[in-house]
């Protein structure tokens, strides 16, 4: 049965897992995180959120916006994820914590980092502050799908995306410099340059490059541009020649996904596109080295081409934009699914 102080830490957590995701798109490589100070009465005194890498923590934030900084000494503090306790970019917010005596902690999950991995909790229980662990802790794990995967599997979380006919292929048989198949509307490219804005990088095989030559960036979406990668274990492109940004572009000399995500991962890629070509994605699902799959599917027939790579599984949620359908497969994240 919950207790009334039960009920009220799952509400204010909720309502900082709701800051949290003002972050979307701007922290990485760090996780969103969000915070919210309140009396035990459930005044809330205070919020933030992470909102750029490099910039204060939602700790440092929530504590800057509280009015009257006595009530603190009175005050919890609820964090998404755990206060971290080295210094680094910012100094420690553990200590942060402990410096304006706040004397109560409510944390939804550990840091997988292992830079911080309880060392943030230790560093407050040791000052005395009472420490509650584990608030919602499967929603405030949900936030952060890349970061978790980044620092608990040791790779860069993994997207394959691609769209194909109706009939499934993902394009027609070219000769050289023709024009490829097109089944994305205006809309759903939209949605995949706001697919694209929300990773470290994109990827995709050099018969890519020297069919379509892409520029990989994001036209389509406010955000980022993600850094560009191709797989290119035959040395076939001249970065020069091509639209990619050559200044932040990578190239992988590696046939195996597992290679190229461990080349990725020490470059401090945390989260990867894979955009194609249909081998390299094809490479990918045989490796099982994925961790979320977007298929587009146009009302367009091609009735023959390059075949579509093969998932094999059930889809997790489907939604239609305008004409064509999307499907999502694997552990989707809460990020994909907004219409």
């Amino acid at each position: 049965m919950n207790t009334p102080s039960l009920n009220m830490d799952k509400l204010m957590m909720r309502r900082a897992i709701q800051l949290a995701r003002h972050g979307l798109g701007t922290t990485s490589p760090n996780p969103m995180v969000g915070a919210v100070i309140a009396l035990p009465d459930g005044r809330i005194i205070g919020e933030g959120w992470h909102r750029r890498c490099g910039e204060g923590h939602a700790e440092v934030n929530a504590v800057a916006s509280v009015a009257d900084r006595d009530m603190l000494r009175e005050a919890t503090i609820y964090v998404t994820l755990e206060p971290c306790s080295h210094y680094g970019r910012t100094p420690p917010c553990s200590k942060l914590i402990i410096d304006c005596g706040i004397p109560r902690v409510v944390v939804g999950t550990l840091d997988p980092a292992p830079w911080v991995a309880g060392r943030g909790v230790a560093m407050l229980r040791e000052a005395g502050r009472k420490v509650t662990v584990g608030i919602l802790e499967e929603e405030c794990r949900a936030l952060n799908p890349v970061f978790m995967t980044a620092h608990s599997l040791g790779r860069p979380w993994v997207t394959l995306k691609w769209a194909q006919s109706a009939d499934g292929f993902i394009d027609r048989e070219r000769c050289p410099g023709g024009a490829p198949a097109r089944f994305s509307t205006a809309l759903s490219t939209m949605l995949v340059h706001r697919l694209r804005s929300l990773h470290d990088a994109i990827l995709v095989g050099s018969g890519t490059v020297i069919a379509d030559n892409p520029s990989l960036t994001t036209r389509a979406w406010p955000g980022r541009d993600a850094t560009p990668v191709v797989a290119d274990r035959r040395g076939r492109i001249n970065p020069v020649s091509t639209r990619l940004d050559t200044d932040r572009l990578i190239t992988l000399g590696v046939s195996t996904p597992a290679d190229m995500l461990a080349i990725l991962r020490e470059k401090g890629i945390t989260s990867v596109l894979v955009e194609g070509g249909a081998a390299i994605l094809q490479s990918f699902i045989d490796a099982g080295l994925y961790d979320f799959v977007r298929v587009e599917t146009s009302p367009v027939r091609l009735n023959t081409g390059v075949p579509a790579p093969a998932i094999g599984l059930v889809p997790a949620d489907s939604f239609e934009v305008g004409t064509n359908r999307i499907d999502l497969y694997g552990r989707v994240p809460w990020w994909a699914s907004i219409r």
